[in-house]
């Protein structure tokens, strides 16, 4: 096969920074390949597709019921609208009229975070107003519940590693303030791995990024319960026809989601067992110090923590500009470079890339 990255005139990339959109998210398997490949060659009746799809995903996983969607993002603004809309074929096609008046979703200010967009911008587009409860560093089920007005339609949480974590309601806390005012809670759970607790605590819908935690192709897993599920499966004839996902990813998503029940992802012990040797080289190197850390919003995931020290040749903002160079370019974790910490997440690091990421870093840090 030709090479993409000659040809195109591409960089290579190591991608040590996690399931990023932007470096593509995952890494997909040969069986997902297969059942993507099974998709894209054969035809079917779309909207039995998506229904029988979701269908069966909620059976195996225990849910009322499923949708397989275009992206997390998708998933947010198609909530929203199905929420607003109630299965009105009138807002379907008017999801902006001023007779829909409920259109306000609560959400913790310290969750409202740009992941690549602001969760905001999708709630928008679903037709929704946001309205933040609680301050920059904390939100207590209290200031949820104050936020409550007769235009609510729903209460929205981000469990997402972007999100504040101090002095924050936990996702339990916000399903009990939505059902005791009778209110649907959509929960953006895009890079999370369970895909049973939220639905067992009672969470009314549940959005997993596909090609994050499971490996998938570019898709968005919504779990729920009824009637939101089919309230969104109706948004495919409004806003979610400019989102729609194709045959071979709804099938491959499907494939990723069955594998992952499974055989699961990748454990903690394995991924420290991995890093150990790879932080023993970098401590090697003068002027960083590493260590093995846990993601700070508590998923069974560790990483490399390199704090590059302040008598070193350069700060940890030029170290990272300087991987990225040349090809390959190795992405890094970044969200406390301003405090000279970077990370390596190594899910889809393999032992090879590792070396080459240790003899970057001492090429640059000589």
């Amino acid at each position: 096969m030709e090479n993409v990255y000659e040809k195109y005139g591409l960089k290579q990339v190591v991608n040590a920074s996690g399931k990023m959109t932007i470096l593509g998210v995952s890494k997909v398997s040969d069986d997902v390949l297969e059942a993507q490949k099974f998709g894209g060659q054969h035809f079917f009746e779309m909207s039995d597709l998506v229904l029988k799809t979701g269908q069966h995903l909620a059976k195996i996983i225990g849910a009322e019921d499923g949708v397989v969607l275009a992206s997390a993002s998708a998933a947010i603004a198609q909530s929203v609208a199905g929420i607003i809309g109630q299965g009105s074929m009138h807002h379907v096609y008017h999801p902006f009229d001023e007779r829909y008046t409920n259109r306000e979703i609560i959400l913790p200010k310290g969750q409202n975070v740009d992941y690549g967009t602001p969760e905001e911008v999708m709630i928008e587009l679903g037709g929704g107003k946001v309205v933040e409860a609680g301050y920059a560093n904390m939100c207590s089920k209290e200031h949820v519940e104050m936020m409550i007005t007769d235009k609510t339609a729903a209460i929205m949480y981000v469990k997402s590693h972007h999100a504040v974590q101090k002095s924050m309601l936990s996702v339990k806390d916000a399903v009990e303030v939505a059902h005791k005012h009778n209110l649907p809670l959509i929960l953006d759970a895009a890079a999370e791995e369970d895909l049973k607790k939220y639905v067992e605590m009672g969470a009314d819908i549940v959005i997993y990024s596909g090609a994050k935690a499971f490996s998938g192709p570019s898709s968005c897993l919504t779990l729920g319960k009824k009637p939101y599920i089919g309230w969104i499966r109706l948004q495919s004839k409004g806003i979610g026809r400019s989102m729609k996902i194709g045959k071979d990813n709804i099938l491959g998503l499907t494939k990723a989601i069955e594998d992952y029940l499974e055989f699961g992802p990748e454990t903690g012990d394995s991924m420290k067992k991995r890093l150990t040797p790879f932080v023993e080289d970098l401590n090697e190197i003068n002027g960083i110090d590493a260590k093995i850390v846990q993601d700070a919003a508590g998923r069974d995931i560790y990483r490399a923590s390199v704090t590059v020290n302040s008598d070193a040749p350069i700060d940890a903002l030029k170290l990272i500009e300087e991987l990225k160079k040349d090809s390959p370019a190795v992405y890094t974790r970044e969200y406390r470079a301003n405090m000279g910490i970077i990370e390596f997440d190594v899910r889809a690091v393999h032992e090879d890339e590792m070396k080459l990421i240790v003899n970057k870093i001492k090429q640059i840090m000589k």
